[in-house]
């Protein structure tokens, strides 16, 4: 039997209704001015991810932390999880912080290729967006520019259908959620075998709910991944901060030449994994904190 999931981050968790998303569901805490906070994509991905900033910027602003679709208590059905569906979420969700806290620009935080769908969000709807912190961005290893028609991605439907073949979606499944594979994948992220302890125990939890491998199997097929995502970052008027680590699998960003001679870009470099704000919270907070005051 599954163990129900707890929440993710100490806040108010509320679910609404969106016609393109379905279910969505959205932790909140704070007083100030609103700030999104956006989880990675992978098998386990949900708020937990961010719950370091969740958990030091309430102190300054009205957080909000989405569970992104296919993931935590959103709604997770079988359907294609796209950057279309993971876009159309993020606009949903800053409807709804507009809606509770007036309509002004959300600066916003995503992590890993969550980065390439705040990125869509905020050229698609320049005005609903603020300043962007970008956390290890997807979308700039190596040195070719990915420059595919609007809106296509790098989905592979022969391997999807593999994956989801008789019998073959639950084993796959199964296999990468094992509890050691989890903290084998995690261990990669940070570059190094000490991992935050809870944020695993929490993983372990979101992999036991139904429907779990729906989205994660569209990862593993390629369909989150934007061909077009240069053409994307190129369009990106709003502020941007993006920051990585130097250890871990995520550490070639040799693509972000594109983008650092733009003025609204800005870069950060820190001696940690993936995920700095859980290595080095003092150093990455103040610097996130300088960059969402400079107006």
């Amino acid at each position: 039997m599954n163990a129900p999931l707890p929440a993710a981050v100490p806040g108010e968790r509320f679910e609404f209704t969106d016609a393109a998303c379905g279910q969505l569901s959205c932790y909140v805490a704070g007083q100030g001015p609103p700030l999104l906070l956006v989880h990675t994509i992978n098998a386990s991905g949900t708020a937990a991810e961010v719950r370091p900033l969740f958990e030091h910027f309430s102190a300054t602003h009205t957080v909000y932390a989405p569970d992104l679709p296919g993931y935590g208590f959103s709604q997770r059905s079988d359907r294609p999880y796209t950057p279309r569906l993971m876009t159309d979420a993020l606009h949903a969700t800053v409807q709804q912080i507009q809606a509770r806290g007036g309509a002004q620009p959300v600066d916003a935080v995503a992590a890993s290729l969550s980065c390439e769908f705040l990125a869509r969000a905020a050229v698609e709807r320049a005005g609903d967006y603020g300043r962007l912190a970008l956390v290890s961005p997807t979308g700039f290893s190596g040195r070719r520019a990915r420059r595919g028609p609007g809106g296509s991605t790098y989905a592979i439907p022969l391997m999807l259908r593999l994956l989801r073949g008789p019998g073959w979606g639950q084993a796959v499944f199964r296999g990468l959620t094992r509890p050691g594979v989890i903290r084998y994948f995690l261990a990669r992220t940070w570059g190094s075998p000490k991992i935050d302890e809870p944020l695993w125990a929490y993983d372990l939890l979101t992999t036991r709910q139904p429907g779990a491998e729906f989205a994660p199997l569209h990862f593993l097929a390629a369909y989150m991944f934007s061909a077009d995502i240069h053409d994307v970052y190129d369009r990106v008027s709003q502020p941007v901060w993006m920051s990585h680590g130097v250890r871990g699998d995520f550490t070639d960003f040799r693509g972000a030449a594109f983008v650092r001679g733009r003025v609204n870009w800005r870069f950060s470099v820190f001696q940690t994994g993936a995920l700095p704000y859980f290595e080095l919270p003092s150093a990455f907070n103040a610097e996130l904190a300088a960059f969402l005051s400079a107006r």
